[in-house]
């Protein structure tokens, strides 16, 4: 059955306009056809096209599914983007399969792109959320300056992966199940000592995700798996 994304569907019977669009002139559904929905909060609604026009999709609930989270405690990941888009959006979708809570993006010291819109990345997790039939979708920031991000007030376990040399252990062996858990990793020229330092000032510990050098998507992936697999 196809899935559509309805953040509002306890107050609105209609679908949002893309969603319409790709139930009405895509898949070709019409009036009496059964869908799926999920508000990306937590719930699934089996429903029927009750109307159909133009580019409107109306709905009908039948049936309101709560779907129990796969994990514990919120877990939030912070990396800077990749300077190729392709590699952030890629993270993105992978990400969101596996399932965490919170994605936000740090514009650092030595990151290559200064600049980045989230709307791509929001229909790229919707599309995954969809995909990987979960029922709750992560919030996705708006990037954010390193210091102003620190800046912020964060509960839980505080973790910041980077590439100088120190006593580092792994994240799977210091993280604690249960429990909120947030990781920075810095961009492809790795965060800089000052912010390093920062984060360390502030809470944040300092953890290795592996012998192997990682790129920066990659080691973001392996943050969320870690955080995932540790706390479903």
């Amino acid at each position: 059955m196809h899935v559509f994304y309805t953040p509002d569907i306890e107050t609105d019977p209609e679908l949002p306009e893309e969603e319409a669009g790709h139930c009405l002139r895509v898949l070709r559904l019409t009036v009496g056809d059964e869908v799926m929905l999920t508000d990306g909060k937590g719930c699934f609604y089996k429903a029927v096209i009750s109307a159909a026009t133009g580019k409107r999709c109306q709905v009908k609930v039948t049936e309101t599914i709560r779907q129990e989270p796969f994990w514990t405690g919120h877990l939030h990941l912070a990396m800077a983007p990749t300077k190729n888009m392709d590699r952030t959006e890629w993270f993105a979708e992978k990400a969101t399969e596996i399932g965490f809570d919170e994605l936000s993006f740090l514009n650092c010291r030595f990151s290559e792109r200064k600049v980045l819109k989230t709307e791509r990345i929001e229909k790229i997790v919707v599309s995954a959320v969809k995909q990987s039939l979960k029922a709750r979708k992560p919030v996705v920031n708006e990037m954010t300056d390193f210091g102003r991000f620190m800046e912020r007030g964060f509960t839980g376990q505080k973790f910041i992966a980077h590439c100088y040399e120190g006593e580092k252990p792994l994240l799977k062996d210091v993280l604690v199940p249960g429990e909120d858990a947030l990781v920075l990793i810095g961009p492809e020229g790795d965060f800089s000592r000052e912010e390093v330092e920062k984060a360390e000032s502030l809470g944040f510990r300092p953890v290795s995700l592996g012998k192997s050098r990682l790129r920066t998507e990659t080691a973001a992936l392996v943050a969320v798996h870690i955080m995932n697999l540790l706390n479903s």
